[in-house]
């Protein structure tokens, strides 16, 4: 069943297991069990779609060619602000 635990090694495992937590909480305890099951199994999941993704980028990637960058000329901009002036500092 699950290796070589028998019948009566799991029953054994269940009674102490109910006499440690009681039998109120052995329902909560199975319901967090469960959930961190499932939320393990997303994030693997979700896991290997993200890997999944990153791969056929990195192939898109490679298999397109290189693009030739072209940039507009660059256009002067006349400023009508008068220069700014400095005024020497005189020392005391």
């Amino acid at each position: 069943m699950f290796g070589s635990l028998g019948f009566t090694e799991l029953i054994l495992i269940l009674v102490i297991v109910l006499i440690i937590f009681g039998a109120g909480k052995l329902p909560q305890l199975g319901e967090g069990l469960g959930k961190a099951i499932k939320g393990f199994k997303k994030s693997v999941h979700e896991a290997d779609a993200i890997e999944a993704e990153a791969q056929a980028a990195a192939q898109q990637q490679m298999a397109a060619p290189p693009q030739a960058i072209t940039a507009a000329p660059a256009q002067a901009v006349a400023v009508d602000q008068p220069a700014a002036t400095v005024q020497p500092t005189t020392r005391a």
